[in-house]
């Protein structure tokens, strides 16, 4: 009969996952961002894009992402 797992299993093998990611040379990072379902999230969207239209940060984003993005299998 397979054996139940218990909490302390679970966080033993999250604790192995995360000395393995560490040894890769990874850290884990937790971010908290806008939730999109909430409702004043478009607005507060809107209100951010305004501030930067025209900054020079807004064009070294998007140059960014044009950069990193792999549009290689987009079709127009």
């Amino acid at each position: 009969m397979p054996r139940a797992v218990t909490p302390s299993d679970e966080s033993s093998k999250f604790q192995r996952y995360r000395a393995n990611k560490r040894r890769q040379g990874m850290k884990l990072l937790r971010v908290w961002v806008l939730d999109p379902a909430a409702p004043d999230f478009a607005a507060e969207a809107r209100r951010q894009a305004v501030l930067l239209r025209g900054a020079p940060e807004e064009r070294e984003a998007l140059d960014f992402i044009e950069a990193a993005a792999d549009f290689e299998d987009w079709t127009p």
